[in-house]
């Protein structure tokens, strides 16, 4: 019996494989970018799946003046309603301001003192440790940060899946 590959048997990782192909080609500032892009539409999709089903609910995430269209919101409110834990909070905070730095700094790089700082900080990384054949093995802080955000994007891929099953409804309140 042959067995289906893993894009076949795993639909629901389908965009999260693609993300890991455009990733590994992206520089430090498009992979920064690239994240924190499929960050903010994961913590949008989260949201979406608990608030009532209502078409105007959309407008709370989408457009110019959407309350919680930044991705600063989006996490903020994300935490405020459970829907994420301390840790991912911390890290989604952490990568939101490596990305401004990224956003609008003309000389930002992850060499930079502040950036090195932020990512060692970051609590989905991967650790330096130490290999039999290889010796001492260092994750340079553009390594803590692409391993930090994509442990995020794996922990939220299914999350409004498993939010929508708790989703809110409209009640009739008496008074």
């Amino acid at each position: 019996m042959t067995q289906k590959p893993f894009h076949e048997t795993h639909l629901h990782l389908k965009e999260f494989t693609a993300f890991i192909d455009m990733l590994n080609k992206e520089s430090d500032r498009g992979a920064v970018l690239i994240s924190t892009g499929y960050l903010e539409e994961q913590l949008k999709q989260t949201l979406l799946a608990y608030f009532i089903e209502e078409k105007s609910v959309v407008s709370l995430v989408e457009g110019g003046n959407a309350p919680l269209g930044t991705f600063s919101a989006r996490i903020t409110s994300c935490y405020a309603l459970g829907l994420i834990n301390e840790d991912e909070l911390h890290d989604l905070n952490q990568i939101r301001r490596i990305r401004n730095e990224f956003a609008h700094g003309i000389h930002v790089s992850f060499e930079i003192q502040s950036t090195i700082d932020r990512c060692k900080t970051l609590r989905f990384k991967a650790g330096d440790y130490d290999s039999e054949k290889l010796g001492e093995i260092r994750v340079p802080s553009s390594g803590q940060f692409r391993t930090a955000a994509t442990a995020l994007i794996l922990n939220l891929v299914n999350r409004p899946h498993y939010v929508s099953q708790g989703r809110l409804k409209t009640k009739a309140w008496k008074y």
